[in-house]
């Protein structure tokens, strides 16, 4: 029987980052953390808290008029033998440090230390962000119990090293298939090499010049990248099929229909199929909570080139923006690692935020 650990809620966010970042919790193996993250948020007398999976939700009802949810996810990507914590400097290194245990202790100190804060918050904790959307434990929120997202602003606590990223990028994954005719290799006049003729679709990539666009004073930039290629049975055989997988990172002003149209014209001729999907999400910066927000952080806001759960909440009309600890780049590196002074920013720019009246 697996013992759940002891969460302190009532340490500092640093401290708690590394507690965290030493409880495995690789996609889909949630649950030990899940537990964890429960039972100190039950022990909060001011929260109401949900379980759905492994999924946590808890939330002030103070009726203040206002609501502010603050996600993170508790999933990280494999272990590359960089467990358990340590400090460099000023420096905390660790699984999931940067993406996103750091943003998860802000948020769960938060929960546990803000008990009358001047807008009704929302803690949401879930599972599964790292891997394929139909797993995501907010999508299944979404389907399931919506009303537990509702909110006037949505603040997703990825990594943007302390400043509003504003925004996502839309992402789908395609697979450009190019077939030929099997022949025994020493025969190769015979066949038809199918990975010969996937020279094309990667010429095609390497002269493609991704859009710039300007969204709401924001530049975005977008991308169409080779991320696997494979073909062939044997050493002895001419291939008669190969499929380059390809990803487009699109600008949230096209919709995942335009970035299919544009990414199937890319490929005219070829055989193309997709196999995932998401959408991006505006800015937002125009609705009054968000620019409340950022005129808090007191920086100009950025344009978030990834793609995040902000997404879903941007579906949902809810405006949302990006704002953690950590630089996204160093996410899913075997060096991640994340500064404390932007997970005590961070922390400290949202208690004030939340407690001013």
């Amino acid at each position: 029987m697996t013992t759940t650990p002891h969460l302190d809620l009532g340490l500092d966010p640093v401290t708690l980052t590394a507690a965290l970042v030493d409880i495995p919790s690789e996609s889909h193996h949630e649950k030990v953390l899940a537990d964890a993250v429960e039972s100190a948020l039950r022990t909060c007398a001011h929260l109401t808290v949900d379980r759905h999976g492994d999924t946590v939700v808890a939330r002030t009802m103070l009726d203040r008029g206002e609501r502010v949810l603050l996600g993170g996810h508790l999933d990280t990507v494999p272990q590359h033998g960089n467990l358990p914590h340590r400090f460099e400097g000023d420096q905390l290194f660790g699984l999931g440090s940067c993406d996103m245990k750091s943003g998860v202790a802000v948020a769960l100190v938060l929960a546990a230390s803000l008990t009358e804060p001047v807008r009704d918050v929302t803690y949401v904790f879930y599972d599964c962000e790292e891997v394929e959307s139909r797993f995501n434990g907010l999508q299944r929120l979404v389907e399931s119990h919506s009303r537990l997202l509702e909110a006037d602003l949505a603040i997703l606590m990825e990594p943007s090293n302390a400043v509003i990223e504003a925004g996502c990028q839309g992402t789908i994954r395609i697979e450009v298939v190019t077939r030929g005719e099997r022949a025994h290799s020493a025969r190769s006049w015979l066949g038809v090499n199918a990975i010969h003729a996937a020279g094309e679709v990667i010429d095609r990539l390497a002269a493609y010049e991704p859009r710039r666009p300007m969204i709401d004073g924001l530049e975005y930039r977008e991308g169409l990248s080779a991320v696997a290629i494979r073909g062939g049975v044997a050493g002895n055989v001419i291939p008669d099929q190969c499929v380059v997988t390809v990803n487009y990172r699109f600008a949230p002003d096209r919709s995942v229909i335009d970035a299919i149209d544009h990414v199937t014209e890319v490929f005219d001729g070829f055989e193309v199929s997709v196999v995932d999907q998401a959408p991006g999400a505006l800015p937002g910066l125009g609705w009054p909570s968000a620019a409340a927000f950022v005129e808090a952080v007191g920086e100009p806001a950025r344009p978030k080139f990834g793609w995040t759960d902000v997404a879903r909440f941007s579906a949902l009309g809810i405006p949302a923006l990006n704002f953690g600890p950590g630089d996204p780049s160093v996410a899913h590196t075997q060096g991640e690692h994340v500064p404390v002074a932007q997970i005590l920013a961070c922390e400290s720019l949202l208690r004030d935020w939340l407690t001013a009246s």
